[in-house]
């Protein structure tokens, strides 16, 4: 079977797709701290990376295996950042500024299920009303149309924090 060059470019591009899908997700697991599920995907991540490279390694005089191999990296990246982007792990925080103070934006958002801090802040041109905003990756868009429904001009942006002490959020999170 694997005299085929056609079902070997197609083994060499698969297993370079799931092996950068796994690098990908280990990453990001490592970043945010989640330890032991990022290192019992490392060893999977490895074994499939030793079979792939070794088929190349062992017909190095067909260069479409090569060029499978490279497209395979290159998809892996994508099919990585897709599954990460479905996973949505972790959390955001989300810094809304508005010139619609009167509007009660705060306790309409707070209505939807968010936690807000909000303050006054001053600006160029005035008053503006501050809000931060802290939700699940899950939730950003939601956030983010219920923000734009209330006020279409309002400044958002977000960040994700490293760190999370205090608050009515770390008894939710930490469940």
């Amino acid at each position: 079977m694997l005299e085929n060059g056609f079902v070997m470019i197609g083994i060499i591009l698969l297993i370079n797709v799931v092996y950068v899908s796994f690098f990908t997700i280990r990453m990001i697991l490592t970043l945010k701290n989640q330890r032991y599920l990022a290192a019992l995907i490392s060893v999977f991540e490895v074994i499939i990376y030793v079979i792939g490279l070794g088929l190349v390694l062992d017909n190095l005089d067909k260069i479409q295996n090569l060029i499978a191999y490279a497209l395979g990296y290159g998809l892996g990246v994508l099919v990585g950042m897709k599954i990460e982007e479905k996973l949505a792990l972790g959390y955001i925080t989300v810094n809304v500024i508005t010139t619609n103070i009167s509007a009660g934006l705060p306790n309409k958002i707070r209505s939807k299920g968010y936690g807000v801090t909000d303050w006054m802040a001053s600006g160029r041109e005035g008053q503006r009303m501050m809000m931060e905003i802290l939700t699940s990756r899950k939730s950003e868009s939601n956030l983010y149309e219920i923000v734009r429904a209330l006020d279409p001009k309002a400044f958002i942006i977000s960040h994700e924090p490293k760190a999370f002490h205090g608050g009515f959020w770390v008894k939710s999170i930490r469940r």
